[in-house]
């Protein structure tokens, strides 16, 4: 009996560590691109030119503007692709984004500046809860349990068209 209620017990906490994963998965339509609209503050997963999915974001400290060079506070604006991700990041989950391009380059290094980068689709992660809007360093920002959706939705090579 207690071999019985031990085996129960293992079998109920492997299941709700399944739950409570950050991983998911999706089987749905492809994601063929990302639409920010930062005058919006949203975001569009969408399959051609249908949406999937819509999302409130927050995004860098100083919201108006590409940005330029690094600490500027600006989330870039043009077509990048998410080009890596990060499973342990210090914002729950996140996906980067191929800035700086060749022109953000030649842009920052004509100021005598340095483009930045570490630009990332993430989450909120505990220490960020409650700082309000357009908190990060040029990042765009979700909730953590939006993050798991995205990044379980959007593949590596996905095109994001970043507008004014």
């Amino acid at each position: 009996m207690i071999g019985r209620r031990a085996f129960v017990a293992a079998g109920a906490c492997l299941a709700l560590s399944a739950c409570s994963s950050k991983f998911k998965s999706y089987d749905g339509p492809e994601v063929t691109r990302v639409v920010v609209m930062k005058g919006r503050r949203q975001m569009y997963l969408l399959h051609h030119d249908q949406v999937l999915k819509a999302y409130r974001i927050d995004l860098g400290f100083e919201p108006n503007g590409h940005k330029v060079h690094e600490g500027d506070g600006r989330t870039p604006e043009g077509r990048y692709w998410i080009d890596r991700r990060n499973p342990n990041s210090e914002f729950h989950l996140s996906l980067g984004i191929s800035y700086p391009n060749a022109r953000d380059v030649e842009v920052a290094r004509g100021m005598g500046r340095s483009p930045g980068g570490d630009i990332f689709i993430h989450g909120r992660a505990r220490r960020n809860r409650g700082k309000g809007p357009d908190w990060t360093a040029g990042c765009i920002s979700v909730s953590d349990r939006e993050i798991e959706d995205i990044y379980a939705m959007v593949r590596d090579g996905t095109v994001i068209d970043i507008l004014p």
